[in-house]
């Protein structure tokens, strides 16, 4: 089968390989579409620590070196069953949507015997970043258990933004967002986007997002955003525009997608005093705190990683077409061999244009 396959930074290649086999307790599946996250293009510069192998170092979950199949946003059809699956769940044909990360599961890991905090777990390993089969390929093999089936009428494109919807779910689950509530997005990427999306399913009322890109702004706009701020525009100041549209007050929670030196200072002045700032974003550089401001405000910082059996309440409401104009952030469709040239160079070169880019082996 052709496969992504990541060597190294700058070396990513289309392989031709043989198509992976089914385990006892595993389903095969057909791969219909694949997004592209920023941690393929960080992969494209860098290895992730942590996540990724190396070509002499295996990862202590998937016991993988470099290279690997990549892709870890994918949704499919399920083509062949494990002879231990569960035939009263899963079936040939159904239409499947991807959980990538998987742990260690040892009985010392207090995050993996603990419901909720798998995603802690010091060996955490996401499939098609730390080895496994990666979503862009033509066929992939996981864990029964990481197929979630996907609602009737509810297209495979979308079954491909489980993923990173599910990382916004999370975000805004950790910050028990309250009806009425109001909020600032820093970053209009596709999880700002997405946590725009969820903030308004849960009722909240003012929602300001900022950008550098005009494109995701509209976007943002487009999908509930109270105002939009595109910080590419001289003269934009995001404090001030927030502080002015919530009254003096300032916002109750902050998402920081962004990561930064500049985002950070923006979140701690524009929530509100006893609000939170919630952290979503990886980060390059360890950032100054201001911790002054934050103990005078009673400000609380708190973080958000990926996901921890979030992905059912997020089918439900997904079942319930709470999230059924989603595939509108996607911008661009291109096959496998396109990947470098129209995908990950698209959204770093031209990153105005594009929101979601999805891959179709």
């Amino acid at each position: 089968m052709r496969a992504i396959r990541y060597y190294g930074p700058g070396d990513i290649r289309l392989d031709n390989i043989p198509e992976p086999v089914v385990g006892p307790k595993q389903v095969k599946i057909k791969v219909a579409w694949n997004g592209i996250c920023g941690s393929d293009i960080h992969s494209y510069y860098a290895i992730i620590p942590g996540l990724s192998p190396t070509a002499t170092e295996a990862h202590p979950v998937t016991k993988e070196k470099l290279p690997i199949i990549m892709g870890h946003e994918f949704a499919g059809t399920i083509v062949d069953i494990g002879p231990e699956v569960d035939r009263t769940k899963f079936d040939v044909g159904q239409h499947v949507a991807i959980e990538p990360s998987v742990t260690c599961m040892e009985e010392s890991c207090l995050q993996c015997t603990t419901i909720g905090t798998r995603n802690l777990c010091s060996k955490l390993a996401i499939i098609g970043v730390s080895g496994g089969c990666g979503g862009l390929a033509e066929f992939a093999v996981v864990d029964d258990h990481l197929a979630h089936i996907l609602p009737p009428g509810v297209p495979m494109e979308m079954g491909a933004m489980m993923e990173p919807l599910a990382v916004a779910w999370h975000a805004v689950k950790k910050a028990n967002v309250k009806a009425g509530s109001s909020a600032l997005i820093i970053g209009a990427g596709p999880v700002g986007i997405m946590i725009l999306k969820i903030l308004r399913v849960n009722g909240a009322g003012w929602i300001g997002v900022s950008g550098r890109a005009q494109k995701r702004c509209e976007f943002a706009l487009l999908h509930g955003a109270s105002s939009a701020f595109n910080i590419a525009h001289s003269g934009v100041d995001v404090v001030v525009e927030t502080v002015r549209e919530t009254k003096g007050r300032g916002v109750d929670v902050v998402f920081d997608c962004g990561g930064s030196q500049a985002t950070i200072d923006t979140a701690l002045a524009s929530v509100r005093p006893g609000g939170m700032v919630m952290n979503v974003a990886m980060w390059k550089d360890r950032p100054t705190i201001d911790m002054n401001l934050m103990i005078c405000k009673e400000v609380v910082l708190a973080q958000s990683f990926v996901y921890a059996g979030d992905h059912e309440k997020l089918l439900q409401a997904i079942a319930q077409g709470k999230f059924s104009d989603m595939t509108s952030l996607i911008t661009r469709r291109i096959p496998l061999e396109d990947l470098v040239d129209k995908g990950i160079m698209a959204l770093i070169h031209e990153k105005h244009e594009h929101v979601k880019i999805l891959v179709h082996p």
